[in-house]
């Protein structure tokens, strides 16, 4: 459904976890992103929107109304990833009516 390749647990094992604190095209500031046995993504198609990076690699990325992170949004106390998921779904949810 997503037109991304990726590598299975590229940024090392459970113990390799790690917090970052990265810059995005999220309105607020920079996001903190939680890593635990993490993919990366190393390829993406023409139509994905790269929305945040890791080391030159995407790490938050949309298409169309398909959002994917290779990071933990739900281990973090910002909110703004969940927030885009909803306006996703809501956005989805007007196309239909």
């Amino acid at each position: 459904m997503l037109d991304a390749t990726v590598e299975r647990n590229a940024y090392g094992r459970q113990i390799d976890s790690a917090i970052v604190e990265a810059e995005t095209k999220l309105e607020g500031g920079p996001l903190e992103m939680v890593y635990i046995r993490a993919p990366r993504i190393v390829k993406t198609g023409a139509t994905v929107e790269v929305l945040a990076e890791r080391d030159g690699f995407p790490v938050l990325v949309r298409q169309q109304h398909i959002l994917a992170a290779t990071f933990h949004p739900e281990l973090s106390q910002d909110r703004r990833v969940h927030k885009l998921f909803v306006d996703l779904v809501q956005s989805e949810q007007n196309k239909r009516r």
